[in-house]
């Protein structure tokens, strides 16, 4: 997380089947910012996260990040991390191969200390060797936030953060999200408000449609 960051989302409109998802999301964040958003089951929450990280095209509108000091705009995936709990895990690796492969993919050298340190940060260190589809929802989930701080993202978008986590696993969420709130940009999407304490922007998709 070295230069400040600023991320927008401008007119975004989402039709599937004829049938409008949402239409004319806005939204700006500078560093150190949180967005919400909040909506009922099937409002549309993860597919504006998906656009947001880049997975989904918009039919309309646009999500661009400015990085001060360089020239033009820039597009958000190489800069974020996402954690959901729809993403795939290559279930026969271990947690630690999981990692050495996400950061293949990402075209970086793998860090065995900053994974090992993620790994203890998530509490899966003592079962990294251990093949993921041993693990419980709980773990997995888990480790997705290991594998989306592995390049140390200025952006972390979280979709439904606390799912499938234990007491001890929401206190390290909370914890990774207050880090995020001091050092970059949070983006929340959550249909249980008591997830997010506090925020600086909101997309309520309930409103949207």
């Amino acid at each position: 997380m070295n230069a400040p960051i600023t991320l927008r989302a401008d007119g975004l409109r989402m039709v599937f089947n004829r049938r409008v998802i949402f239409d004319g999301v806005h939204f700006a964040l500078g560093e150190m910012q949180t967005l919400l958003i909040s909506g009922r089951n099937g409002a549309g929450k993860s597919t504006l996260v998906k656009i947001i990280a880049g997975v989904l095209t918009p039919t309309a509108g646009s999500v661009t990040v400015s990085v001060p000091g360089s020239d033009g705009i820039f597009g958000v995936r190489s800069l974020l991390g996402l954690v959901s709990p729809y993403l795939a895990l290559y279930e026969e690796f271990s947690a630690e191969e999981n990692l050495k492969q996400i950061a293949a993919i990402r075209g970086l050298p793998y860090d065995r200390d900053v994974a090992h340190d993620l790994l203890r940060r998530v509490a899966l260190f003592q079962r990294k060797d251990d093949p993921v589809r041993t693990y419980s929802s709980g773990m997995k989930q888990r480790a997705r936030y290991a594998a989306a701080l592995l390049h140390r993202p200025p952006v972390l978008i979280l979709d439904e953060p606390m799912s499938n986590l234990d007491t001890d696993g929401v206190a390290i969420v909370r914890e990774v999200m207050a880090e995020h709130r001091r050092d970059g940009i949070l983006i929340v999407a959550t249909s249980d408000l008591s997830d997010v304490d506090r925020f600086d922007e909101r997309v309520d998709l309930n409103a949207l449609r």
